[in-house]
């Protein structure tokens, strides 16, 4: 499938850049979709194969495009990456409503805004659709609950898009893993003064010490993550291979975490309140 083309979601840095990058190199045309102009200069100098397109994948217009972009140049769409993403954090009980929404909105619903739009031109190659999961959707912790939901769901209706895919040849892969080396973590520490903020004060009166361990977590989780590359190369796999899995469980750490999923809700809330060191 050397020549034919790519259409990553959110990848501007961390996961999505490596994933461009990578395709790139391996001689795929990548249209990848970054929201902000400088991006879109920097990735266009990075490679000569990356066709970078303004995407916000909330946006319908920009989905619109985005495919549209890939028919008027002529290219086959040989895949789609939905790998744009956002961790929103904090305590269910004060969460903003609209925080939970807009988590949805980008992790769980853009996807298949993306696939919906892409679908008449995969069918046309029999392409592959490659969502990039967490394993957080089978385990989630105090919190992240936002984050867990979404890619719960998104992990459902990828079951349901790839059964319902199967007789048209185009295959859909879930890609499930633990902590990376990304940004998003820290993009979401960088919102807790405007999450706290929106809050009412009582909400750090009680949970302000589990809130504080539970940043301090990510922060560690984040240094101590995967290469994004690992995710890169598991994504080419899945673009490549005669028949790709359902599911790919990346990292050791993920598939302990996958073991850990199935016990007894008590043994799983006592591992994660030790792994996270929540007091």
């Amino acid at each position: 499938m050397a020549n034919d083309a790519v259409l990553v979601t959110g990848a501007s840095t961390g996961i999505g850049h490596a994933i461009a990058m990578l395709l790139a190199e391996n001689g795929y045309t990548v249209y990848a979709g970054v929201r902000k102009e400088a991006d879109r200069e920097r990735l266009e100098a990075e490679h000569q194969r990356i066709r970078p397109v303004i995407l916000d994948v909330t946006v319908p217009a920009d989905v619109t495009r985005s495919v549209q972009t890939v028919l008027e140049n002529g290219d086959a769409l040989a895949g789609l990456v939905n790998n744009a993403g956002i961790a929103v954090a904090g305590p269910l009980e004060f969460l903003p409503l609209e925080a939970l929404r807009h988590q949805f909105e980008v992790n769980t619903i853009a996807p298949i805004a993306m696939t919906q739009a892409a679908l008449p031109l995969l069918r046309q190659t029999r392409g592959r659709i490659v969502n990039i999961g967490s394993i957080a959707g089978r385990l989630s912790a105090p919190f992240v609950g936002p984050y867990s939901a979404s890619k719960a769901a998104i992990a459902s209706l990828t079951d349901a898009l790839r059964q319902e895919l199967a007789r048209f040849g185009v295959a859909v892969s879930l890609l499930e893993f633990a902590s990376v080396k990304t940004p998003i973590w820290e993009k979401g520490r960088a919102g807790k003064d405007a999450l706290v903020a929106s809050m009412p004060p009582q909400a750090m009166t009680y949970y302000g010490t589990l809130v504080n361990a539970v940043i301090a977590q990510t922060a560690r989780e984040e240094h101590e993550g995967m290469d994004p590359q690992r995710i890169a190369a598991t994504v080419l796999a899945a673009l490549r291979a005669p028949k790709p899995r359902e599911r790919y469980v990346i990292g050791r750490k993920a598939q302990m975490q996958a073991v850990a999923a199935v016990l007894p809700a008590r043994t799983r809330d006592a591992l994660v309140k030790r792994a996270m060191q929540l007091p």
